[in-house]
């Protein structure tokens, strides 16, 4: 059975042919059916979701609603109304959240009904999605990880619970998941979705974004959390693209596998036949990796302030401790990043977007992570995962489109498509564009084997 898309799901609520209940009982029935497989939840909320869903059916306006019944998750790092915020962290508060996120706010006036919280890596630091509460693991091949730290999100859209789910992004923690699992993940530029993630978004590196297993379900989620109705419906570009194509490492502590370059190879020829200028090219990525990682240390501390430090794992205890040394040491001022930005941007005055892998290899085993030292976590993070981070650094949008499967490692593979930012949010407009061009020329599967039903 074919599993309805969101915009699919929201017009029948919409119409009248499907209730909100009718949508709603049936994504839980799909946690019950393959959670067990999965590890995507960290809170099912079962009742008070029926309930919401049946106060929605009687709304004179469901009409108008955009996300009209449709079912979602929040990665459990933002406040939902009535729910713990637990961050993948034992040493969080187990109390109810007083109020909602303003993100998860806009979600529920559009009509989306939310059905659980998702897991994270303890602080959402790392690339791998466990934690004291348990492990997540990518639907596509249940031994390896979904990535993190949006894994939960990414599992249950990409087992097909879901069409689409909220994630965040700050070294990228939507697009690494994304790769993982198969699906279109969007980190936004900076301004465009409210933040407002943790003590101060990591700096402002890290932003609210959509996965989604089509473009158009993640267009019309984005429209709904940057409240822009006009970047609900997407169209293929209208005359040809300057393209870059980097497929070079951003460090000599990179290796990329070849079936991900592979998958970036693929997709430059599909868009030199598609009528594009594709040039091959080498991105001018900062050598210096301080400015960056400080700001990963340092959110990380800022996050931790006022916990029980017993109660944080060792990693998580080793890498607050080195922000709060880089914030001493002056290791967060702007100049080396607005340096970096002078010299990216010139180079996109030859190009419209930046295509490059979205990963240098396939997610790791899926395993207790979080119990291992912190050196180990930083270096599966830095081999697997160094293409994102610079665009969190910057305030840049770029997301995940799929790009075909990795024979060996039996997960699927990706692009990250980068674009400027511009006022309206036109950089996040073209990348939607042009992935639904790639979505058009060069399909994907939406949801793993043996989860469509």
């Amino acid at each position: 059975m074919n599993l309805p898309t969101a915009v699919e799901l929201a017009a029948a609520v919409r119409s009248g042919n499907l209730t909100a209940v009718e949508a709603t009982l049936a994504a839980l029935s799909r946690v019950e059916r393959h959670d067990a497989r999965i590890g995507a939840f960290q809170v099912v909320r079962t009742e008070r979701a029926l309930a919401e869903a049946a106060a929605l059916d009687a709304r004179a306006d469901l009409a108008a609603l955009p996300l009209a019944g449709v079912p979602i998750v929040i990665k459990d790092n933002i406040p939902v109304a009535g729910e713990p915020l637990r961050i993948g962290s034992a040493a969080t508060s187990a109390e109810p959240q007083p109020s909602d996120h303003e993100l998860v706010a806009r979600l529920r006036a559009a009509g989306a009904i939310i059905i659980g919280l998702t897991r994270v890596p303890e602080l959402c630091v790392f690339g791998t999605t466990d934690s004291h509460f348990g492990i997540s693991r990518n639907p596509w091949n249940t031994d390896r990880t979904p990535g993190g730290s949006s894994g939960g999100s990414a599992a249950a859209v990409a087992a097909g619970i879901v069409p689409f789910a909220h994630g965040n992004d700050g070294m990228g923690s939507i697009r690494g998941p994304a790769g993982n699992c198969g699906l279109f993940g969007l980190k936004p530029g900076g301004g465009v979705v409210p933040q407002n993630i943790g003590f101060d978004s990591w700096g402002g590196m890290s932003e609210n974004g959509p996965l989604a297993t089509t473009v158009a379900d993640a267009a019309l989620l984005l429209s709904v959390m940057a409240d822009r109705p006009e970047l609900a419906n997407p169209v293929e570009p209208r005359n040809p693209l300057r393209i870059a194509i980097a497929a070079g490492e951003p460090s000599v502590l990179v290796k990329l596998d070849p079936e991900w370059r592979r998958a970036l190879e693929e997709t430059a020829g599909a868009l030199r036949a598609a009528g594009h200028t594709v040039t091959e090219t080498a991105f001018p990525y900062d050598p210096n990796p301080l400015p960056l990682l400080a700001r990963w240390f340092a959110g990380t501390a800022a996050d931790a302030r006022g916990l029980d430090a017993t109660l944080l794992k060792p990693r998580t205890r080793t890498h607050a401790r080195l922000g709060r040394f880089a914030s001493r040491m002056g290791l967060l001022r702007s100049g080396p990043v607005d340096r970096s930005r002078t010299k990216i941007t010139s180079f996109f005055d030859d190009y419209d977007v930046l295509i490059t892998p979205t990963l240098a290899r396939s997610g790791p085993e899926a395993g207790l992570w979080s119990n291992r030292s912190w050196f180990a976590n930083l270096a599966s993070n830095i081999r697997y995962a160094p293409y994102q981070s610079t665009w969190n650094l910057l305030d840049w949008p770029a997301a995940n489109v799929p790009a075909g499967w990795h024979a060996v490692d039996a997960v699927p593979l990706g692009v990250q498509i980068v674009a400027p930012p511009h006022p309206d949010a036109e950089g996040e407009a073209l990348i939607l564009s042009l992935a639904l061009q790639l979505e058009r020329i060069r399909p994907w599967p939406r949801v793993a084997p043996g989860f469509a039903s």
